[in-house]
């Protein structure tokens, strides 16, 4: 596969990222200009957002968990020439559960958002077991 083939879901997990932090500043600001920011609350806390900006907020700060495992495994896949069109199906699957995850996330939905959240586990489990066996048993 073309480094460029495996990258793009890359580059679409960090775009899904960016998006969550320009939409949770958007929301930030918008509650503060209304008035529906508890600064007491945040200082006490560390809450004082409405709900739909904690949400976004829980949302965006997801995406420095469980990707980071996706993030740390792609470069490992380049550098080991292992990426094929099966991983880069996986990472497109994973990458699509995020976008599942998180739009159901700040929707506040979470049997849908526990149920892509699941499956996106399942897909990096999978290709990191995969990657493993692979690097363990190619010299056999």
């Amino acid at each position: 596969m073309s480094i460029q083939s495996v990258l793009l879901p890359v580059f679409a997990q960090a775009a899904l990222t960016f998006c969550l932090l320009f939409w949770m500043a958007r929301e930030r600001a918008r509650a503060v200009r209304a008035g529906q920011f508890d600064m007491a609350a945040y200082m006490d806390e560390g809450r004082g957002w409405p709900k739909r900006a904690t949400l976004i907020n829980n949302c965006y700060k997801n995406q420095f968990e469980l990707p980071v495992l996706f993030f740390a495994l792609v470069p490992l896949e380049l550098l080991t020439h292992q990426a094929g069109l099966f991983f880069v199906a996986l990472a497109w699957v994973f990458v699509a559960t995020r976008i599942l995850h998180a739009w159901f996330y700040v929707q506040g939905n979470l049997r849908m958002r526990a149920a892509f959240f699941a499956v996106g586990v399942m897909i990096l489990f999978l290709a990191w077991l995969i990657f493993a066996l692979n690097i363990l048993f190619a010299s056999l």
